[in-house]
């Protein structure tokens, strides 16, 4: 069996080689903001990861590790999740109503959801009965960012320093967010999501000196974000060539880090 690992760690990074479900390496009430894009179990071929369950064993999973999440949040932490608005492969589900609606059974309080609209992707792969009323499909080419949060929405913790200018925060607070998606070549991973997306919810949803974790780490773009933003990121993820593409990366993107 694997053992669980710090793999790399300096004063503004901490990747975890680890499974998110029964990893001890985070401590409880220590996270303030959580940011991260789950795998989306649409049969992704990752190294590590089984992208293939039934819809019910996807949102058993889904109910573990966000689990562990809201334990991990301090009470005024936040939790921006990524997820499909609904998926049609393998048959049509309402994903994002239903990680909703798992979330608030664990204990996590809604606060509003962002449309996230991928300028470059368009998900138009199939139309159904071809103009005819008999069975179309109706696919929305658009990703959700949940907000939630663990108990209290106002932040008391932290330092009270906020980056975000004026422009960013008029542009941001309108619930619908157009930017490119990632390029799975350029990156290295199977699905990566954009810097420009953390950088959002970084700035927005958290102070200067804030703890930011990605629970499923891949690629790294939430904890470069978040060194690149004047945080603390910490992501885990369970497969060790992710790690070192990871780590690479925050290397190669931040100035303020060196190789160990």
């Amino acid at each position: 069996m694997k053992k669980p690992s710090v793999f790399f760690e300096n004063n503004q990074i901490k990747i975890i080689n680890d499974d998110v479900i029964t990893t001890k390496l985070i401590d409880n009430d220590s996270i303030d903001l959580i940011v991260t894009s789950p795998p989306y179990n649409v049969d992704i071929a990752y190294n590590s990861h089984k992208d293939d369950l039934s819809y019910s064993e996807y949102l058993e999973f889904s109910e573990k590790w966000m689990s562990r999440c809201f334990d991990w949040l301090k009470d005024d932490g936040r939790f921006c999740l990524n997820v499909p608005l609904d998926k049609n492969k393998g048959g049509q589900q309402s994903v994002g109503a239903d990680i909703t609606t798992i979330a608030k059974q664990i204990g996590f309080q809604y606060h509003s959801t962002v449309i996230w609209n991928e300028g470059n992707i368009s998900r138009r792969t199939a139309w159904g009965s071809w103009k005819s009323a008999s069975a179309p499909f109706v696919i929305a080419p658009v990703e959700l960012i949940l907000i939630l949060y663990k108990k209290n929405w106002k932040k008391i913790s932290g330092s009270k320093i906020s980056d975000i200018e004026r422009n960013e925060f008029m542009e941001w607070t309108n619930g619908v967010w157009t930017f490119n998606g990632e390029s799975k070549k350029k990156i290295g991973h199977p699905a990566p999501f954009p810097l420009e997306l953390p950088r959002r919810c970084i700035k927005l949803f958290s102070y200067v000196g804030d703890t930011i974790l990605d629970p499923f780490n891949g690629s790294g773009s939430t904890i470069i974000s978040a060194a690149l933003n004047q945080r603390k990121g910490v992501g885990i993820d369970i497969d060790k060539k992710y790690c070192a593409l990871s780590k690479k990366r925050v290397i190669d993107l931040t100035s303020v880090l060196q190789k160990d």
